[in-house]
């Protein structure tokens, strides 16, 4: 599978014109066109393993609308994605964290000189904490005591700790083996930034794509985490929502609640969260609300972004991004990525604004 590139917009005279630019947007996405299509080319893109289902369907619905265009995605992890990007050798990339300051104030070989790269969100989805314990079908966790599970300060799953908050579990002596990503991953920034901000005292570290201790095993990507906790015997681990399959899923602590993750959840703490302060106005970074105590909310949750160019070196690259994320984040785009990775839908209002900076793509 394959990505382009997208132009940096300048959104100043796009937002009085939001709900043209959003319908033109949703029009324009090839899966619900009944013209002929005139796209030529491939794009490329690499990063976040989160958004490897979802971008497995986009791109066979794309390219089914666009036989002249391929495009190949690799999910290699949100951290190489970004890399890969920078370097030029994607033509955008899927990040489940945004680009830091320091990386906006750098280059970006895909970009024109006068172009920029920006942040725009394309698939919103909880982030799953699974288990694999034997005679434990039900868990709940609140944040100090996940933490301390994953810095390893709690060992065994008898815990008193963990006891505490599951009075009807039979819990067993087994020994605690928590799987975190080897690799840079945008997931382990936003579990890291949950925990961080929830139970500073225990999860002292600030967030950011590395493990931040040298505890638990280690897995590569999405589906490295699944299988070990599968394969693993008392084990728990994190991983986007739409992998979690059979495994024991835990509750976690919102307000004075327990609460489960569903797509509902996860858009409504994204849809209450801010943008990120001091950025271009093309830019729509997302500050996520994890101290919510809404138990409808579901703290716990990624936002990926496409991320892109404002102007490309190549405008024909330009345009075949231009029209991707625009299918990716359109409705029909939506749709799919809710019905193959359990995604939950940008909300109108976001979606609007994603739109606004596409079409200003050259």
């Amino acid at each position: 599978m394959n990505f382009t590139r997208f132009g940096r917009p300048a959104v100043i005279a796009v937002v009085a014109a939001l709900a043209l630019s959003s319908c033109a947007a949703n029009e324009a996405a090839p899966a619900a066109s009944d013209a002929a299509s005139t796209l030529t080319g491939t794009l490329t893109g690499a990063g976040s393993s989160a958004q490897g289902s979802a971008q497995e369907a986009w791109i066979a619905a794309f390219q089914t609308a666009n036989p002249d265009v391929t495009v190949n995605y690799d999910p290699s992890g949100s951290g190489a994605g970004r890399a890969t990007f920078i370097a030029g050798g994607s033509d955008f990339a899927g990040s489940d964290s945004y680009l830091k300051d320091e990386e906006l104030a750098g280059t970006f070989a895909a970009c024109a000189p006068t172009g920029k790269a920006v942040d725009l969100p394309v698939y919103i989805s909880p982030i799953a904490v699974i288990f694999n314990v034997e005679g434990v079908k039900d868990l709940n966790l609140d944040s100090a005591t996940l933490g301390k599970i994953f810095k390893g300060d709690i060992t065994t799953w008898n815990d008193p700790a963990i006891a505490a908050l599951n009075p009807k579990a039979t819990l067993p002596t087994t020994a605690i083996t928590a799987v975190h990503r080897s690799d840079d991953s945008g997931t382990t920034k936003n579990f890291s930034d949950y925990l961080n901000q929830t139970a500073p005292d225990v999860w002292t570290e600030k967030p950011g794509d590395p493990f931040p201790y040298q505890t638990g095993e280690g897995a590569k990507g999405t589906s490295g985490v699944v299988d070990a906790v599968t394969n693993g015997t008392g084990t728990i681990g994190y991983a986007d929502a739409s992998k979690a399959g059979k495994l024991g899923v835990a509750k976690i602590k919102v307000g004075d609640k327990f609460v489960g993750y569903t797509a509902d959840a996860a858009a409504a703490v994204v849809n209450d969260s801010p943008l990120v302060e001091g950025r271009d106005a093309s830019d729509l970074a997302i500050k996520i609300d994890r101290l919510t105590t809404d138990p409808t909310h579901y703290p716990l949750v990624l936002v990926s972004y496409a991320l892109v160019c404002t102007e490309y070196a190549k405008p024909a690259q330009g345009e075949l991004v231009k029209a991707y994320v625009s299918y990716m984040a359109g409705t029909d785009g939506q749709s799919v990525a809710a019905s193959a990775g359990g995604a939950a839908p940008l909300s109108a209002d976001l979606a609007d604004k994603v739109a606004a900076v596409l079409e200003t793509i050259k």
